[in-house]
């Protein structure tokens, strides 16, 4: 190909995100043009489109064998997820006749398609390369731990301080704020803080070895806490700044968080409660959120699924037919019927539209039937 009659040589894809970038999946059709554009007539060989996908890590350690020896190891590796090639123009020709076959794009505007299907990755973590929907089970769990520590100093033992933390899920997203729920109680003579703090480890394999960064993410801090004195947090939010996504199924790279809830005691070990995390890159629905929130508040007693009410659209009730329901209830003085007729007439109707003002007064006052069950 004449490079100098190429005008224009691009890559155009059929979807795009809110972004405007290409974002995809595993699983999903990556389809798209090539678009090229020339000046003049242009013979062509071939015209190929490549993609590739891996995971790769490489660093370096220095080693000293002895006084005046030193040394440089590296260390690489290299896993691939996705190898595609397509030819879009061209085929496999005899060298010996390189110009048979060649083709020719004239003056003008060519767009050329291609399309393929990423690899699905783990169905079961619905894991899909650079994505992780935390709207799964597995990541709705909450996380919770307690422990007790005595502090010692020879013979001398004081009080125990005691520590229990709670988180009402495993998955969040960057942005999103953790609600911490913890409950601290300081028998001990030392004055400790309560804090948390959320942490990231990032961990390379190659050649059988291992290369582990830590670093610290986000952190808060309670109130000072003197001898005898307790103190909780209901709900206390720490923050999560944009950070890289977990990814939990590489061999051969790692990335956890992990939400240390710990009790700072001056001159002793802190007493800490590990909360594993994973920081998906799918927020979590409004739905997801609310049922969180309500299996975390009433964890106490099983639950039980009610059944679905029915949809308002299908039900064909007038006006008229809720206002005879009422009049045949402020009757019910006379002892005509039981009220629990009018209930079970009530039972599945939607609401009324809201109004200030009531559109049917009823200047006769009701009372309450004798025979009203308990409610």
């Amino acid at each position: 190909m004449g490079l100098g009659k190429v005008r224009v040589l691009a890559i155009l894809f059929d979807s795009l995100n809110d972004n405007n970038l290409p974002a995809f999946s595993g699983g999903d059709l990556v389809s798209g043009r090539v678009v090229v554009e020339v000046t003049g007539d242009v013979r062509v060989k071939s015209l190929d489109v490549t993609a590739r996908g891996v995971a790769k890590v490489r660093w370096t350690e220095s080693r000293n064998t002895g006084a005046n020896t030193a040394y440089t190891q590296n260390y690489t590796e290299e896993v691939e997820y996705l190898h595609h090639y397509d030819t879009l123009i061209g085929e496999e020709r005899d060298e010996d006749c390189a110009e048979e076959g060649l083709t020719v794009l004239h003056a003008g505007l060519h767009e050329f398609a291609f399309s393929f299907n990423l690899p699905q990755m783990r169905d079961g973590y619905r894991w899909v390369g650079y994505h992780i929907d935390i709207n799964t089970p597995l990541f709705q769990s909450p996380q919770a731990g307690s422990k007790e520590k005595t502090l010692c100093c020879w013979f001398c033992a004081s009080g125990p301080i005691s520590l229990s933390a709670k988180i009402e899920r495993k998955g969040y997203t960057p942005g999103e704020s953790i609600q911490i729920f913890c409950e601290v109680e300081n028998s001990s003579s030392r004055v400790v803080v309560p804090k948390a703090a959320l942490y990231q480890t990032q961990t390379f394999f190659a050649k059988g070895k291992g290369k582990q960064i830590q670093q610290l993410v986000s952190n808060l801090r309670g109130e000072t806490l003197p001898q005898g004195k307790s103190q909780s947090w209901e709900g206390r939010l720490l923050k999560i700044p944009p950070v890289s996504p977990s990814i939990l199924d590489c061999p051969i790279i790692r990335v956890e968080y992990v939400l240390v809830v710990y009790v700072d005691v001056p001159g002793g070990l802190n007493l800490s409660l590990s909360l594993p995390l994973v920081i998906g890159t799918i927020p979590l629905h409004a739905s997801t959120s609310r049922s969180s929130s309500i299996s975390s508040c009433c964890s106490w007693g099983p639950t039980e699924t009610p059944e679905a009410p029915p949809s308002y659209s299908e039900l064909a009730i007038s006006e008229s037919h809720r206002r005879n329901c009422l009049v045949g209830c402020d009757r019910s003085e006379g002892g005509g019927g039981s009220l629990l007729t009018y209930i079970t007439e009530f039972r599945y109707l939607p609401p009324p539209l809201y109004s200030e003002v009531d559109p049917y007064p009823d200047p006769v006052e009701v009372r309450r039937p004798e025979t009203c069950p308990s409610r």
